[in-house]
């Protein structure tokens, strides 16, 4: 079986403050906010949901296809995928754009301040979700509005289950829009933010939103995660990190665990509590595709 993994692919520039964002910003002063931030280490990485989620599919060995748009500087970005043995087939090119680029400050608290340039992502509803025997389950990862709710639509058509994972890309919908996503998704993960934002945006809670799915998922960092089915809530333990160095995609480390998981026929409870090891194991390190997973630990 091979996973489809619809999401963006960029490059990211990670920046860290060595300081706090609270401690900079004036609550009473937002709307007027003009901050600067002094970061003195700068580095760049690949990066994307469905960049991050291939290669932690690719540590636990499964056989993944992304389904994304890399633009005219992304040359070495598809030679990696290669390298790493992901299905780069389809993989589209915008030949007038650059890849998303993903600005990232993370504070001592391991905040986050994103800048986001779309890029050659916008282009990404051109490219559709492949017709392939092969291809019995995938995610729905933030990726380009259009291009987001056209594969959900397609996927719910060609009748593949599906996690949605809207992630950072939930402000650009609506609650008609998101209720839309969930009569059309298998499972959902959101951290617990994005499932305050869900349940607000569509005026439904946690409980109800379970109701509609196979599955529930809301990620709690280090504190594990809750796994909501048919209005029952499981709590499952996180994993301590032998060392907090990059939250960058973590929740991808975590949401391609997942995934690993549901293929494999798994009960949701085991998926995550495998994502917990796997977010753990990439907070590590830093990046997005850099840490080493042992299936074994």
């Amino acid at each position: 079986m091979s996973l489809l993994v619809c999401g963006s692919l960029a490059f990211d520039t990670i920046m860290n403050f060595e300081g706090r964002f609270a401690e900079q910003i004036l609550p009473s002063q937002l709307h007027i906010l003009n901050v600067s931030f002094l970061v003195p280490s700068l580095r760049r990485e690949y990066g994307g949901c469905a960049g991050n989620i291939a290669y932690g599919l690719r540590q636990l060995g499964s056989e993944v296809v992304p389904l994304a748009t890399l633009g005219n500087d992304g040359q070495d970005y598809l030679d990696r995928l290669n390298a790493m043995g992901v299905d780069t087939r389809h993989i589209a090119a915008a030949a007038d754009s650059y890849t998303a680029q993903a600005m990232i400050m993370t504070d001592l608290d391991n905040n986050q301040i994103t800048a986001f340039h779309p890029g050659a992502m916008s282009h990404a509803h051109t490219n559709p979700v492949p017709v392939r025997q092969d291809i019995r389950l995938a995610i729905v990862a933030p990726d380009g509005r259009d291009a987001m709710l056209l594969h959900a639509q397609q996927l719910h058509a060609a009748g593949i289950p599906f996690v949605f994972d809207p992630g950072q890309g939930l402000p650009m919908f609506n609650g008609p829009e998101l209720e839309h996503f969930v009569e059309l998704a298998t499972w959902i993960t959101v951290n617990d933010y994005e499932g305050r934002m869900l349940c607000d945006r569509t005026g439904l809670s946690l409980e109800a939103l379970s109701e509609r799915v196979e599955g529930l998922v809301v990620t709690l960092a280090d504190q594990g995660c809750e796994v909501w089915q048919r209005a029952k809530r499981t709590p499952v333990d996180g994993v301590a990190a032998t060392a907090v160095v990059d939250p960058t995609g973590c929740g991808d480390a975590f949401r391609a665990a997942l995934l690993h998981g549901l293929a494999q026929g798994w009960d949701l409870t085991r998926c995550v509590a495998l994502g917990n090891r796997m977010g753990a194991a990439k907070i590590a390190s830093r990046g997005g595709q850099n840490y080493q997973f042992d299936t074994n630990s």
